[in-house]
């Protein structure tokens, strides 16, 4: 066998293993949100545990994402990558064998820190395994992969719990684990990044701050927001927090350089996805559970109904990506975000506890046009802020930001949700979704504000040749360019 061939197909061997990789821990994001109804009524937990087996998740994929792709960078990628794939394939068979709703949550959050570890550091195993020639075309495919995870995620958790259990939609990844973990030792090549200084001190009091935020606004509903628990934790969460941005100033390798903020494209850009991901994840989390509760659909019925939305980016995004090659990223991200404000703003008008399918559609065909408007450019747009030796540390932020806002999503609408409304008769639910999507829809309107003040059209950094040793970093938010970070 000629060296070339060989090099093909390890090219394809490393595209196969990363994309199947990438595509559970993506899955695993959205999958869950179909089966809350019946994990309801396995466990009999109440909302604030149900924001946990979601949360959980997010919030720690989200604060260990870049310490993560650093710990390749130390260690070894091929290593850390099977180590972070088989905490992932543990700790999804530990969610199926849950007793109960705490355990369940446990699990989620090392799910989390699995998925932190791996996903990073799929692109830089492709990366490193494929020709610069061919890398595009791999991208895509991986791309695709990842956000096919996405679009189908409600749909395949739905049909798995209707027809066979919950349990299958983290049964389903224990065999593809098990298939990988072999075929990444023998199939991939080890390589090294930097060997940067870890930083664990910006890790812990990310962590903390942003624990104690999404516990103080979970509980705050239930224990009264004047409670010592729930003080305590917006409290100390806010502080920590600020210690976080203190150590970004001072320290000399931080995990989130501060100073990146200071330039008004990258501060616009972000703040513009943390607050998409805040309106659209809390909106998709109360949804999914109003179609089943309310309207009587199934879980797979739920999952095809949220497809107009969910799915919108497979078939826009190409679309969009012209629009922002010809008019520019600022237009059609600013576009984007304003349909996905209305969208919310059109589903919070007409929600009622007998709305027809044909009037919820309008808004999630908006709300989906909304979301591929916004993904197409908006990796573009970050890349293009920051210099090409910070595409990597700008990438990864952008995509650990993105994860928060779907944790804080969550935690603010259902709280919204429980303070105006909740569970029990279907207009009590009602009654508490209205003003949590309308809620969702101001935020998402103020990100649209947002990536309205990014400067004028801007010609993107072209990145730095990629050398041998690609530090992890460079990929740990590269899935921006696609929807697999929803």
């Amino acid at each position: 066998m000629s060296q070339q061939t060989a090099r093909r197909g390890g090219a394809g061997w490393a595209l196969a293993i990363t994309s199947v990789a990438g595509f559970m821990a993506a899955l695993d994001n959205l999958v869950v949100t179909t089966a809350l109804p019946a994990i309801r009524e396995d466990f009999g937990g109440e909302l604030h545990d149900l924001e946990w087996t979601v949360s959980a998740y997010t919030l720690t994929f989200a604060v260990l994402l870049m310490f993560g792709a650093a710990l390749g960078d130390r260690f070894g990628r091929r290593k850390l990558f099977v180590t972070g794939l088989a905490i992932f394939t543990g700790a999804s068979a530990a969610a199926a064998l849950a007793p109960g709703i705490e355990a369940l949550v446990a699990a989620r959050a090392v799910q989390g820190v699995g998925a932190a570890i791996m996903m990073p550091l799929t692109l830089t195993l492709l990366t490193a395994a494929v020709p610069a020639a061919k890398r595009g075309m791999m991208y895509g495919i991986w791309g695709a992969v990842n956000g096919l995870a996405v679009a189908g995620g409600p749909l395949i958790g739905g049909s798995l719990t209707e027809h066979v259990s919950w349990q299958w939609i983290f049964w389903l990844n224990v065999p593809l684990g098990l298939a990988l973990l072999p075929l990444a030792r023998l199939r991939l090549s080890e390589s090294y990044g930097t060997g940067a200084p870890l930083d664990i001190a910006g890790t812990l009091l990310a962590s903390g701050g942003l624990f104690g935020i999404v516990y103080g606004l979970i509980r705050g509903n239930i224990d009264g927001w004047t409670s010592a628990p729930v003080l305590t934790g917006l409290i100390a969460g806010a502080a920590l927090l600020a210690g976080f941005v203190h150590h970004g100033i001072r320290s000399k390798n931080p995990m989130l350089p501060m100073r990146l903020f200071r330039n008004r494209a990258f501060s616009a850009i972000n703040a513009a996805s943390l607050l998409m991901f805040v309106g659209m994840f809390g909106s998709i989390f109360l949804l999914s559970q109003f179609m089943q509760n309310v309207l009587g659909y199934s879980p797979t019925e739920a999952g095809l109904r949220m497809l107009p939305w969910t799915g919108m980016p497979m078939i826009v995004s190409p679309v969009a990506a012209y629009l922002s090659d010809r008019f520019g990223g600022r237009p059609v991200v600013t576009a984007g975000l304003a349909l996905q404000a209305l969208g919310l703003a059109w589903f919070a008008a007409i929600v009622q506890t007998d709305v027809s399918y044909a009037a919820q559609l309008p808004a999630l065909i908006i709300s989906g046009v909304g979301m591929a408007l916004y993904f197409a450019p908006a990796a573009n747009l970050v890349m293009s802020s920051v210099r090409p030796s910070e595409q990597g540390i700008a990438s990864g932020a952008n995509n650990a930001l993105r994860e928060v806002g779907g944790a804080l999503g969550i935690a603010t609408l259902a709280s919204v949700f429980s303070a105006q409304g909740g569970y029990g008769p279907a207009q009590h639910f009602v009654d508490g979704l209205g003003p949590a999507l309308w809620v969702g829809a101001a935020l998402v309107g103020v990100g649209a504000v947002a990536a309205a003040l990014l400067p004028g059209r801007t010609v993107t950094a072209k990145p730095a040749a990629v050398p041998g040793a690609v530090p992890a970093a460079a990929a740990a938010g590269t899935e921006a360019r696609t929807p697999a970070g929803v």
